[in-house]
């Protein structure tokens, strides 16, 4: 068997990988609750998914990439922009998300639940 790193469905699947915040695995390490990633029968590769707590600093780390700086230094326009960014990813069905984004954005819950308020009003126009 060819090493996971060597094989190109590795380097196919490696930047939604790290996108995911996952992690590539030895087949025979996997537990029940990998994902076993086959080429022509034999497992190659493994993926290991985060945690959801994790994955919300990961999305969180990769959005302040994206913008070049702190999301807590961003304007208040572009803070709402992450807010419905992270609430079609699904990022406030995670225990503490409010706070978790609220502490990121260098903002309050309070204010994090009202941009989320403000868009579903809008939405509901």
């Amino acid at each position: 068997m060819t090493q996971p790193g060597e094989h190109p469905l590795t380097a196919a699947v490696k930047p939604l990988v790290d996108a995911m915040g996952a992690e590539i695995i030895r087949p025979e390490q996997a537990s029940p609750d990998d994902v076993v990633l086959s080429w022509e029968g034999e497992g190659i590769i493994a993926v290991r998914l985060p945690q959801l707590s994790d994955s919300l600093d990961h999305i969180l780390a990769a959005m302040e990439r994206r913008h070049g700086m702190p999301l807590s230094e961003l304007d208040r326009k572009t803070k709402q922009q992450v807010v419905r960014t992270l609430e079609a990813r699904g990022a406030f069905s995670v225990r503490h998300g409010v706070e978790t984004v609220a502490g990121a954005l260098g903002v309050s819950r309070f204010t994090v639940y009202n941009y989320l308020n403000r868009e579903n009003a809008a939405k509901d126009a």
